[in-house]
């Protein structure tokens, strides 16, 4: 009898067991589903993304701008898109600007070869200081007339055109063929290889304001403008290499004023002409007004945090 008994224990035991057990699972699975009213369950929000560096974008621009002529160009340098005002084919005279070509020129031509000590300062002054004579002198160098075809050509503009007598400041450039040039530049095209990084630490070192006492005869201080409206949270991402080109022409009583910069994402260019009377700081403060209104995001700009979801 008793391994019978033994045996009606067992199955009673496994019995009340699985009794006991039925219950503890349904109360589990009915704590799990249950826990909304309408059989959704809310799940906490994912952490925000963090917010893209800004950056310069195209964007609305309004100057009241007063003067003859004003335009600007953006391009970015990822997809090689350009974007800009209306009338951003239409030139003005380069001025200065176009010393960032003549330098970049002149090196790539040298390629190899070690850089002489008067030149390596020709070079520096033509760029830093926007020192004429050093520019006119690599410019007789490369060949003059010869240095602007060879920026047309290995650039691929199709804006530009070239002073009769080949001076190279009166060279007529769009705002689109600009940031063209400062994408040249960037890319290595204009100084090549070896010579490329000499040149954008020399174009991120311009100096001197607008201030009288930095404007002399023959060079000026040339740090302003764009660099001005860039906020530190895109001048913190990388040197930012400019070269502005401005000169009051007696000609017209005008001021020929053009602003370039160029990042490892964009290029921008800026270019105006205004009455003598405005003076320098005028062009100077269009160029920054430009530049803060194409700055994405905006500084301030809302970030927008994900909102919980209901999973169904």
């Amino acid at each position: 009898m008793r391994p019978r008994v033994t045996l009606v224990l067992a199955i009673l035991a496994v019995l009340l067991g699985g009794g006991m057990l039925v219950p503890a699972a349904y109360v589990r699975l009915a704590s799990d589903g249950g826990s909304s009213g309408d059989g959704a369950e809310s799940v906490a929000a994912p952490p925000p993304a963090a917010p893209p560096p800004p950056t310069l974008t195209n964007a609305p621009v309004s100057v009241p701008f007063d003067g003859k002529y004003f335009s600007w160009a953006l391009m970015d340098r990822q997809t090689g898109t350009i974007s800009g005002a209306e009338n951003l084919t239409t030139t003005n005279s380069t001025e200065s600007m176009i010393k960032s070509w003549i330098v970049a020129d002149y090196l790539r031509r040298l390629g190899d070869k070690p850089l002489a000590a008067e030149r390596r300062k020709q070079a520096v002054t033509a760029i830093r200081d926007s020192n004429d004579t050093a520019a006119q002198s690599l410019y007789q160098a490369g060949g003059s007339r010869a240095v602007l075809e060879r920026l047309i050509s290995m650039c691929k503009l199709t804006d530009t055109r070239l002073d009769p007598r080949a001076r190279w400041a009166y060279t007529q450039m769009s705002p689109r063929d600009a940031v063209r040039m400062g994408d040249c530049i960037a890319d290595g095209t204009a100084a090549g290889p070896k010579w490329t990084p000499f040149l954008l630490k020399e174009m991120a070192s311009v100096r001197g304001t607008t201030a009288p006492e930095d404007q002399q005869l023959k060079q000026g201080g040339g740090r302003w403008g764009i660099i001005d409206g860039l906020p530190p949270a895109i001048t913190e991402q990388g040197p930012v290499g400019i070269k502005n080109g401005w000169t009051m022409l007696w000609a017209d009583l005008q001021w020929h004023l053009n602003c370039l910069a160029v990042t490892d994402k964009w290029s921008l260019a800026v270019m105006m002409r205004y009455p003598k009377d405005h003076g320098l700081d005028y062009g100077a403060q269009v160029c920054q007004s430009v530049t803060t209104q194409l700055v994405t995001p905006q500084p301030g700009a809302a970030l927008k945090v994900p909102q919980p979801v209901a999973k169904p």
